[in-house]
C-alpha cells in the first residue's frame, strides 16, 4: 500500500516538473519570437537610436493592450464555440455573441487607431507604413519557418 502512495505521490511530482518545464519552454519560445521581431522590425524601419528609445515603449505598449483584450473577450466567447455547441446555439445566443465580437474588433481597432496616433510624434509617415508591411512580412516569415520546421519532423 505505502508502495502505491509513493508512486502516486512521484507520479503527481513528476508530472508537475513537465507541465512547469513546458511553461518554461513555452515562455521562452515567446521571448525569442519577440526578440526576433525586435530585431526584423527595428532592421525593416531603419530606427535611429532616438526613435528606437521612443518607439518602443509605445509599440510593446500597444501590443500588450491587444493581447489582452484579445486575450479576456475573444477567448471567452471562441472557447464557446467549438464545434459541438453551433448544434446547441440559439439564434438569440448566437446575435449576442456576433455583437461581442463586433465590439471587441472596434476596441481593437479603437487601440490601433491610438497607437498610430501617439507615433505619428516619433516616427515619420513613411515609417509608419512600413511598419505595418514589416509586421505582415515577420507574420509570414514566422508562419513559413513553423511550416518548414512542421515538413522537417
Amino acid at each position: 500500500m505505502k508502495k502505491i502512495n509513493i508512486t502516486t505521490i512521484l507520479l503527481l511530482l513528476l508530472s508537475f516538473s513537465v507541465f512547469a518545464q513546458n511553461g518554461k519552454v513555452l515562455k521562452r519560445k515567446k521571448e525569442q519570437v519577440k526578440a526576433m521581431k525586435v530585431a526584423f522590425i527595428t532592421n525593416e524601419l531603419n530606427l535611429n537610436p532616438e526613435e528606437a528609445t521612443k518607439f518602443w515603449p509605445l509599440f510593446n505598449a500597444f501590443e500588450e493592450k491587444q493581447h489582452e483584450i484579445r486575450r479576456e473577450k475573444l477567448k471567452n466567447y471562441l472557447d464557446r464555440l467549438d464545434d459541438n455547441a453551433f448544434e446547441n446555439l440559439s439564434e438569440k445566443e448566437a446575435v449576442t455573441i456576433l455583437a461581442q465580437m463586433e465590439s471587441t474588433e472596434d476596441e481593437l481597432y479603437k487601440a490601433k487607431k491610438k497607437f498610430i496616433t501617439s507615433i505619428k510624434g516619433v516616427i515619420s509617415p513613411i515609417k509608419i507604413l512600413k511598419l505595418k508591411k514589416a509586421e505582415e512580412n515577420f507574420n509570414k516569415k514566422l508562419l513559413q519557418q513553423y511550416r518548414d520546421k512542421k515538413l522537417v519532423k
